[in-house]
This record gives structure tokens, sequence and C-alpha cells, in this order.
């Protein structure tokens, strides 16, 4: 039987980049991929002829600057192109609001709704940028695991650091963004409904919940912490779609001797006594390793990828706690023309930005409360891209594909309901509320591509379509994620690992769980640290 010092379940970026990590280390890596393509949520694929498009994630700034730059992405092809300005939503009574630009353009838009707002911004965007910046100092470190004595009160201290220096009004700010609604929140800083609205959407992106639900200002200060060529805090298309992100990352990998197996799905982890022993395929085909790296969510790897005796009984407990299901519904729609919105329908950079249909923070927390009620909601949260605007690789002359990125519909349905019977008409519903701001929408759709939260689990291995792999709530962050005593990216059993956004720092293409779950493997080798 073929033996490999590491076997990595799940050939999604963050898998790839701990493969990169390991592999230059001196490791015999391979990775094994249940779908016929690497990237995970990160592909790009023909989704109606001769439109192509990101299939799940769809934008880039979290890509950690560090990744990016020891596996030399950009010498082999990587190239993002930044959006004008960020975000773009129409209002309901027919005016919008644009953010982003730079500092005194965005105050400009503010001051259409309020002085107050566009004075107090500056303090604002300090104010994050601060704990931001924290916490980015965070992002590529384990971190401390609980139960560990004197070891986790001094990884503690040392990476405590950061926030020990701040000041007490710093404090106060970071105590708000971990525990406090982001309604509550921007509430202290804003006035304007339209101005809360186009902070306040962060606090949504793949959190199934209301802006009202406490804790969910930490998933808007989540969304700050990344960065396009250099500039904080901006967002941007990758040409080609996130699949070229993955392809690029899989033949970096491949030239330091990395195997990749395709169509490969794990069907259980081996344990023997205490330690993994490789990996059993669903083609009954058996593989031994030292070392077994899951870049599948915890829901996945513990639920069905492993017998419930090789687990203790207390972590078997626990992560039947552990919560994901992000209520994320996935649209891709190949399109005649741009659409021309009521409030602004020539084209312009707006076309370029993030398109948000979702008006209010008020209209966010009907939307979750009719998901909660009847599985989705009558008028959902829906973010448009429209990347063949600056890509024009991604669609025939003349003709364009847009992403809908919608919130608030149910990983599952209420009253036994299936996704697979339904979806179809949640996907006209989001339709609807396009063709509401935008009149000629649905007209111009010549195809279009639907996941559903079971489509999403089913095609991509995201647990109740959660695209973060697990809640990004504070019982699920840091050294709690996924559970206390297991936050530094070693499982249950020696010589198992996580590497995928199920750990710290959790969701989005960052890379940052796989770059540190590499370290964590070759530190418990020893003398191979180095190479990190």
């Amino acid at each position: 039987m073929k033996k490999y010092d590491a076997l990595i379940i799940g050939a999604g970026h963050n898998g790839l980049v701990c493969a990169f990590y390991l592999a230059r280390a001196g490791l015999k890596v391979r990775l094994l991929e249940r779908r016929d393509v690497v990237g995970g949520a990160a592909v790009t694929e023909e989704f109606h002829p001769g439109f192509r498009n990101s299939v799940a994630s769809y934008t880039v700034s979290l890509l950690q600057p560090k990744v990016i730059e020891d596996m030399r992405l950009a010498q082999h092809g990587y190239r993002v192109i930044e959006r004008p300005i960020s975000n773009f939503l129409p209002q309901e009574d027919g005016g919008y609001l644009k953010l982003g630009g730079g500092l005194e353009r965005t105050q400009a838009e503010f001051r259409k709704f309020s002085t107050h707002d566009a004075e107090v911004l500056p303090q604002y965007y300090d104010a994050l940028e601060t704990v931001a910046e924290v916490l980015r100092g965070l992002a590529l470190k384990a971190p401390p695991n609980v139960g560990e004595g004197w070891r986790t009160l001094v990884d503690g201290a040392l990476q405590g650091r950061g926030l020990a220096r701040l000041s007490l009004e710093q404090k106060r700010d970071v105590l708000d963004l971990f525990t406090k609604s982001a309604t509550s929140f921007l509430g202290q800083w804003f006035e304007s409904e339209a101005v809360k609205a186009a902070f306040g959407f962060d606090a949504v992106v793949g959190n199934y919940a209301s802006p009202d639900t406490p804790g969910s200002a930490y998933v808007l200060l989540h969304h700050v912490f990344g960065e396009v060529n250099g500039k904080k805090g901006a967002w941007g298309h990758s040409v080609g779609g996130m699949g070229a992100i993955t392809q690029i990352m899989a033949r970096v990998c491949q030239d330091l001797g990395v195997e990749i197996s395709l169509e490969s799905p794990v069907q259980q982890v081996l344990v023997d006594g205490r330690r993994v022993a490789g990996v059993r395929l669903e083609s009954g085909e058996e593989i031994a390793a030292s070392r077994v790296i899951a870049n599948v969510g915890p829901k996945i790897l513990y639920d069905r990828m492993f017998a419930a005796t090789d687990l203790p009984a207390d972590f078997n407990r626990r992560m039947k706690g552990f919560k994901a299901g992000s209520g994320t519904f996935r649209m891709n729609v190949a399109l005649s023309e741009l659409p021309r919105f009521t409030c602004l329908p020539e084209p312009g950079e707006h076309h370029q930005s993030g398109i948000i249909l979702a008006p209010t923070l008020d209209y966010m927390d009907r939307a979750f409360l009719d998901a909660k009620q009847f599985g989705w909601s009558k008028k959902p949260i829906v973010e448009m891209l429209i990347p063949s605007t600056v890509d024009d690789s991604l669609a025939p002359p003349g003709q364009h594909v847009a992403s809908l990125f919608c919130q608030q519909f149910a990983p599952e349905l209420p009253d036994g309901r299936d996704w697979d019977a339904e979806e179809d008409a949640a996907a006209d519903t989001i339709i609807d509320t396009v063709e509401a701001h935008a009149p000629g929408f649905r007209a111009s759709i010549l195809g279009r591509q639907v996941l559903s939260p079971k489509g999403l689990e089913r095609k991509l291995g995201l647990a109740g379509g959660d695209i973060m792999h697990g809640n990004m709530t504070l019982d699920q962050l840091w050294s709690a994620r996924p559970v206390l005593g297991h936050g530094n990216y070693r499982g249950p059993v020696g010589g198992l690992y996580m590497c995928g956004a199920g750990a710290h720092p959790g969701g989005g293409v960052t890379g940052a769980p796989g770059h540190n779950c590499a370290q964590v493997v070759i530190g418990d080798g020893g003398s191979l640290r180095r190479f990190l």
C-alpha cells in the first residue's frame, strides 16, 4: 500500500494552500477531491452555452497577501481588477446610495441622506480599522488551545498583546463588535436608514440571522479584513473567475510534487488505536498516511467520515451542537443586456460594483423572519455582481453574466418540504426582487444556474449550504472553532488536522486556515518549521 506523509481531504483553496506549504517543507502530500475539478467553492464553470462564471464564491478581498506572495500567484497569472466603487444600493423611494471610491466621495454620497453621517464616517472607519488591524494580526496564527495549562496562558498572553495596547474607547469598540447586533452597533454611529443598510449588509452575508441578532456585528467586521492590490478594505474581480485562482494554486502545488486525485471521494477516516492510519475512499481503496488533514467542514468530517466509536464521546456530543447552515441561495444568470435600474438606468460604474437590493436594516430583518416562517423571504436580500463588465472572457460580446448572491433561505425548509421541489419557485422570487428595481431584467435572462442551500451542499459539500463551514458566532470563533480544546487545527485523534473554514479564522477565500494548519503540522514534525 502506497503511504503518504499527509492526505488532504478536499482540494478547495485552503486544501491547496495547506498542500503547498507542506510540500515546500518536504512532505509527500496527496489531495483527495470528490469532484472532477479542484477549487471547492472557488470554481469557474460554463453554466449556459458561451457563459462562464464563478459558481459559488465570487469576489476577492480576503485572500491573505502572504499566501499570494509565497505561492507566487501573480507570477503565474493571478490578476484582480478593483471595483471602482464598493457598493450601489437602490432605495425604495427611487433614490440610491453609492459606497466607496474614496472617503470624500463617500461622504458626499452620505450627505444626500444625512450630514451627521457624512461627518462621523471618518471616525467610524478609524474604529473598524483599529479593531480589524488587531484581528489581522491573529489571522495567520494558531489560536491558543484551551486545556494546555501554562502553554495556553502564554499563547493567550502573546496573542492578546494587540488588544491590550488598545485604548479604553477602542476596547469598547471590540466588545461592541463581538457581542452586539449590527443594528445596535450601527445605530450608535449613524441615523440614515440607507447608510446603516450599506454597512449592515455585511452582517448578514453567509449568516442565517437578522441584523438584530446579537453578535451579528462581528460578521460585519469579518468582511473588512481584506485588501486588493495593497488597498485595505477593497474588493475586486479575479480575471477568469474564482476558479482561475484555484487552478493556479493547483499548478503551483503540482510543481512541488503534490498528487491531486480527482473524483476520489473519501468515505471514512481510518483510525488505529488513538491515531489516524489513512482513509478509505468510496471506491473501497484504502490509502495509508501518518497525517490526515480535513478541508471539509466539521459537520461533514465528524458526522459522516468517522465511526462514532473512533471519537471521544464528549467530543461527539459537543459536535452535535456545532451550528452550520448559512441560509445562502446562489444563482448565476446569462443576460442579453445589462439591467437598467429605475433609479440609474444608463450603464455606469454601478454595474461594476456590488449591487445590493436590501434598502434598510428593517428590510433585512423581515427577510430573516420570513425565512424562519415560510422557508424563504418574500423579498430576499440580493447582492448582484456583473463581472463581465470588467472581464470579457466570461460572456459573448455585448452580453453579460451576473452573480446573484442571496440571503435568508432556510437551510432546511419547514413542514417537511424539500428544496429540490421548491428551488425554482425561490429563484423566481429572487428574479421578481431584481425586476422590481430593474424592469426588463426577467426578459433579459437567457439561462440560469440555481443552487439552493441543499444544492450547495450536494454540489460543493457545504453542510446546510454554509459558505463559512459553520456559524461565525462568538461560541464558534478563535479557540472555540470548531470546539474548545481543538481550536489549534488538531483533531481529537492523533495525526488528524483541520485546514478549512471550520477552523480559525473562518470563512471567505482567505487561505489563512490552510496556511495556519500547515504551520501546526510542520511544527509537530519539529525541524521542518523553518520553512514557514
